[in-house]
């Protein structure tokens, strides 16, 4: 599955993406505000996310900037399942912070999301990373007002999350543009 926005493609990952992935991410500053990945985050460790197998109804996308010399990879989005639904996450490599990609991205993800038939998701962001509620926010997720302990294997531990969820029903939609 693709999808194209205004500026990025949004597109599966493969094999040959494994060493422009880990340049994007092999920073403690991304991955300390991400659950799953670990630190120190390894080549292996991008070689092992291009290898796996995606269910359809959970993709996973890398975010790429297309250009004349192909695409470059500046992040990556996509859903996840959870014990209550179906979460997005998303992080973006340190050049390419406050240029609203994360949130142009997410706006696609919420499309695809609407096409796959899913009436609500959920999203969280480290009380630490307040950069990701604005974004969340922006994209017309609502605050639950819960905070739970998440944990963080680029921290090593449990880390406060604020809980986050957007309806996605008919009368819903993706909140306009904003200027960055």
């Amino acid at each position: 599955m693709f999808h194209v926005t205004e500026r990025l493609l949004l597109r599966p990952a493969w094999p040959e993406d494994a060493d422009a992935l880990f340049g994007g991410i092999a920073d403690e500053g991304v991955v300390r505000n991400l659950a799953r990945a670990p630190w120190p985050y390894l080549p292996k460790h991008a070689r092992e996310f291009v290898a796996m197998t995606r269910e359809q109804r959970v993709p996973n996308f890398l975010i790429t900037l297309p250009g004349e010399q192909g695409s470059t990879i500046i992040g990556s989005i996509g859903f996840g399942e959870t014990e209550t639904g179906i979460e997005l996450g998303y992080w973006i490599a340190r050049p390419y912070w406050g240029k609203s990609y994360a949130t142009e991205a997410g706006r696609g993800l919420i499309e695809i999301a609407r096409l796959l038939g899913y009436e609500r998701l959920e999203a969280g962001h480290f009380l630490d990373n307040p950069a990701s509620g604005r974004v969340l926010r922006k994209l017309g997720f609502r605050p639950t007002g819960k905070v739970a302990k998440r944990h963080s294997c680029g921290r090593g531990e449990d880390v406060d999350c604020a809980l986050y969820q957007l309806e996605l029903g008919a009368d819903q939609s993706v909140a306009p543009p904003m200027a960055a």
